[in-house]
């Protein structure tokens, strides 16, 4: 169970590291860059130690949707970027995609 711990740490700090993408300009302010820097080494530490135990292939699926639907959520929230219905509809289906992989899939 620890690592689905483990995995829900990396995708926060993904998703942290990515927000912070826009407020580095480039990387050329110092303290969002650090951040950038610092979430991505957690992000790629926890992911790591995750791998331990579930196959990459799911443990990236997993990662990459919920990235997506958190990264999307943090645009809206922070950013004020709307998202139009086909958008919303295809974040849906990689949501769902995920949830499927999770409750039926048998390498978990």
């Amino acid at each position: 169970m620890t690592h689905w711990l483990f995995l829900a740490v990396a995708i926060i700090a993904e998703v942290v590291g990515t927000s912070f993408l826009k407020q580095a300009d480039g990387f050329t302010r110092f303290w969002p860059s650090v951040t950038v820097v610092a979430s991505y080494v957690i992000a790629f530490y926890f992911l790591s130690l995750t791998l331990k135990t579930l196959p990459v292939g799911l443990a990236y699926a997993v990662w990459a949707g919920a990235g997506v639907a958190l990264i999307a959520l943090v645009g809206l929230i922070f950013f004020g970027q709307v998202l139009d219905w086909p958008a919303l509809v295809g974040i849906a289906l990689i949501v769902s995609g995920v949830v499927v992989i999770n409750l039926f899939s048998s390498v978990i």
